[in-house]
């Protein structure tokens, strides 16, 4: 249903705060407390109007948000690493965590130690350092940025164009 759609959800200063469904959006435009700013693929008929159905919305006050500190989660870390192998760069879905220096050796499982590496590669570095496999990573691990933008699945932003120019162009990659 039409009611059912995504729409991007923006604070009063333009910074994407959520996703929420058409119908949520237009009863906030109505109370008065969103702005419709993209409308979306068709309209909601009322008894006494036709109404366009919003993409995207901004909030009329702001809302603070706290940041949260992500937890470091298999997908996270996958997501962080752009679901490509550390060692070879491969881009594939079937990838396993390797602890940079292994933990039998005092490495931690920390964002600055832990990496997504495909099987091969984890097969191939073992229990052994990256100098010591003679591999050397393509991107130092850190703790991901505090960028929320993690709060809109991917999967919407192929379908949605007009939300392009509302968020920043690397969450594309």
């Amino acid at each position: 249903m039409m009611i059912n759609l995504p729409v991007l959800v923006l604070n009063q200063s333009y910074e994407p705060l959520a996703v929420c469904r058409a119908r949520r959006a237009v009863v906030l435009i109505f109370e008065g407390k969103a702005e419709m700013l993209e409308d979306g693929l068709g309209h909601i008929h009322t008894i006494s109007r036709t109404v366009p159905l919003p993409s995207v919305i901004r909030l009329a006050k702001m809302i603070k948000r706290p940041h949260r500190q992500r937890k470091m989660t298999r997908f996270e870390i996958f997501n962080r690493d752009k679901y490509t192998c550390q060692y070879c760069g491969e881009r594939t879905r079937q990838l396993t965590l390797d602890h940079v220096i292994p933990r039998y050796r005092g490495g931690q499982h920390t964002w600055e130690n832990v990496v997504s590496a495909c099987v091969t590669c984890n097969r191939r570095k073992a229990g052994r350092t990256p100098r010591e496999a003679n591999m050397k990573l393509v991107r130092e691990p850190a703790p991901p940025g505090n960028s929320h933008f993690y709060i809109i699945p991917h999967h919407y932003l192929s379908k949605r164009d007009e939300w392009r120019k509302y968020l920043p162009s690397n969450i594309y990659q």
